[in-house]
C-alpha cells in the first residue's frame, strides 16, 4: 500500500533533499551561508538530526571539560552551541511523541541549565500558567544586578524557540539595559511537547498571559515592555499587539506578516510540513480551510495602540514588499519600516549593517525609544537602508513606489 502524503507538496521531497545536498539548506534558498554545521554534510532532510546531534555532543563535550577547568566563559560558549545542535537536532522531527525526538529534547534541557550555571548573569527558567494546566515554557535573562528595568518579550520564529535568542556568551541586550523574555508559545519548542498547538487566537492569549506574569516581577518595568518578533514571529507579536494593549513598543522584524500568501505555498516544502505539525493537523485540506486562511495580519492592525517598527528585506520571498507596503499604511500608531536594499530572509550578518544582524539595531531602535531620544512621528517614516550605506539613521527615507494592491518587481 502506497503511504499517502500529508501535503500535497511533499512530491518535491527529492527537490528539498537536492537542495540540502548541494547547497545546504532546505528553505530560504537566496542565502549562501549553510543550514547544516560547520564541518557537517547532510545528503537528505532524514540526515539532519544526526548531523546535528552529533555537532552538539562535540560541542557538550567541550563544555563540561571547560567547565571542569572553571573556564566558564568559554563553557558557556560551547553550552551555546550544544543548544543550538540539540535544539535543531529535534526540530525537523515533526511527530508527536517520536522517541528520538523527546530523548533530543531532553538534552536540549539538560544543556540549558547547564549554561545557567555557569553564564555570568542569571538565567531562569518561568512557567507560565496556560490552558487546561499547561504551561507556556519561557527563558528569562535577567541583567546581572536585577535592576527595574525595560523587558524585551522575544516571540521566536516558525523555525525558532525560547533557546534562540539572547546567546548567553554574546548576549546583545545586556549592554543596552534590557531583561528579555524568551518564549515557547504554541506550535514551539516546549509548547510542542505539550501539544499546545499553534491555532486560532492560541498565540494571543499565550502572549497576553505572559505580559501578565511579567507585570508582577519586580526586576520589570511595566511602564516599558516592548514585544520583539522574528520571521513567523513578526507575524504573531502584530496579532498579539492587536491584542493586548500593555506594551509600550513592538519590533516586527524579518518580515512574514501574511504568512497565508506565499510560505505554505510558494516557498519551501519545509514550511508548511512543519507548520502543520505545530498546528496539530495531518489532513491538509483542513489546514487551509481552518489555520492557513485565517494567517494574515489585515484587519488587525489598526488595532494596535503602541509605537511599532517593521523591519525587511526588498526581496524577501516570504513578505513580498507589497505585503510590508500594506502593512505600513494600516497602522494608525508612530510608526517606522525599514527596507534593507537587496536582502530577503532572514536578516542576519547584512552588508548594509555593516555585517551586523537585525537584531542589534533593532534593540538599539528600542533604546532610543525608551530613552525618549528617539520616538518614532506618527507621520510615519520609511527607510530604504543601501547595501553600502550608513545604516538607518542616515539619509534614507524613501516614498515607495507602489500602492496598495500593486506588485513590486
Amino acid at each position: 500500500m502506497i503511504r499517502k502524503l500529508r501535503t500535497e507538496r511533499d512530491n518535491q521531497q527529492w527537490m528539498l533533499d537536492l537542495a540540502l545536498n548541494m547547497r545546504g539548506r532546505v528553505q530560504n534558498f537566496e542565502r549562501d551561508d549553510i543550514e547544516v554545521p560547520a564541518g557537517k554534510r547532510a545528503r537528505n532532510y532524514r540526515m539532519l538530526p544526526k548531523v546535528w546531534r552529533e555537532a552538539a555532543e562535540r560541542n557538550e563535550l567541550l563544555a563540561r571539560r571547560a567547565e571542569a577547568q572553571g573556564a566558564n566563559a568559554t563553557a558557556t560558549h560551547h553550552y551555546d552551541h550544544a543548544i543550538e545542535g540539540y535544539r535543531m537536532a529535534q526540530h525537523p522531527i515533526f511527530y508527536d511523541n517520536h522517541p528520538v525526538k523527546r530523548a533530543l529534547y531532553r538534552k536540549l534541557d539538560e544543556m540549558v541549565d547547564r549554561r545557567s550555571k555557569v553564564a555570568s548573569y542569571p538565567i531562569e527558567r518561568v512557567e507560565v500558567p496556560f490552558d487546561d494546566g499547561k504551561t507556556i515554557s519561557c527563558l528569562f535573562h535577567l541583567l546581572p544586578d536585577r535592576r527595574k528595568a525595560p523587558v524585551v518579550i522575544y516571540v521566536p520564529g516558525m523555525d525558532q524557540s525560547k533557546e534562540v535568542f539572547p546567546k548567553a556568551s554574546h548576549n546583545i541586550a545586556l549592554s543596552r539595559g534590557f531583561h528579555v523574555l524568551a518564549i515557547d508559545g504554541p506550535g514551539q519548542g516546549n509548547s510542542n511537547m505539550q501539544k499546545i498547538r499553534a491555532v486560532g487566537d492560541n498565540y494571543e492569549r499565550a502572549g497576553a498571559a505572559v505580559i501578565s506574569y511579567l507585570m508582577k516581577r519586580p526586576e520589570v518595568d511595566k511602564k516599558k515592555i516592548a514585544i520583539y518578533g522574528i520571521s513567523m514571529g513578526s507575524y504573531w507579536s502584530l496579532r498579539l499587539s492587536s491584542y493586548d494593549h500593555r506594551a509600550a513598543a513592538v519590533v516586527s522584524s524579518v518580515a512574514c506578516f501574511n504568512p497565508n500568501n506565499t510560505i505554505f505555498t510558494q516557498s519551501s516544502p519545509r514550511f508548511k510540513q512543519m507548520f502543520m505539525y505545530m498546528a496539530g493537523y495531518d489532513d491538509e485540506e483542513k489546514f487551509d480551510v481552518e489555520v492557513a486562511r485565517g494567517m494574515t495580519v489585515r484587519g488587525y492592525l489598526d488595532k494596535i495602540k503602541c509605537p511599532t517598527l517593521l523591519v525587511t528585506g526588498e526581496f524577501d520571498p516570504l513578505c513580498p514588499l507589497e505585503d510590508a507596503v500594506e502593512a505600513y499604511a494600516d497602522l494608525k500608531v508612530p510608526k517606522e519600516m525599514w527596507v534593507f536594499e537587496n536582502q530577503y530572509h532572514p536578516l542576519c550578518g547584512i552588508a548594509n549593517l555593516g555585517g551586523m544582524d537585525c537584531h542589534d539595531y533593532a534593540l538599539d531602535w528600542l533604546k532610543g525609544f525608551f530613552s525618549g531620544k528617539r520616538v518614532p512621528k506618527k507621520s510615519g517614516r520609511v527607510a530604504y537602508i543601501k547595501e553600502n550605506g550608513d545604516g538607518p539613521w542616515g539619509k534614507c527615507e524613501w516614498t515607495p513606489p507602489i500602492k496598495r494592491g500593486q506588485a513590486y518587481f
